[in-house]
């Protein structure tokens, strides 16, 4: 079974949140930061990853996005801050 991935990116300034899912994390946020994903990320120029999880399915990782998406601000900078402190852009870690 192929794993999924919940994703947190922002912007330069951290102002700008979007949680994501996808089965290729590397792959996806590249996507992200080159623009070729238009939508969202796209408009809001999101280019840092700071925040994932990996999730044993593709069906699982949509389940916890869902859930992601529904809680507060509050809480998604609470997941960053607990697993990115400093909200460095973790692409580099995922390669």
């Amino acid at each position: 079974m192929k794993v999924g991935y919940v994703y947190i990116m922002t912007n330069k300034i951290n102002t700008v949140l979007y949680t994501g899912v996808t089965s290729n994390l590397s792959k996806r946020i590249y996507e992200h930061k080159n623009k070729f994903v238009g939508g969202f990320t796209k408009q809001y120029n999101l280019i840092k990853l700071v925040y994932y999880e990996i999730a044993p399915s593709i069906e699982s990782a949509i389940e916890r996005e869902k859930q992601i998406k529904g809680k507060s601000r509050a809480y998604k900078e609470n997941l960053i801050n607990t697993f990115n402190p400093e909200w460095r852009d973790l692409y580099e870690d995922i390669l």
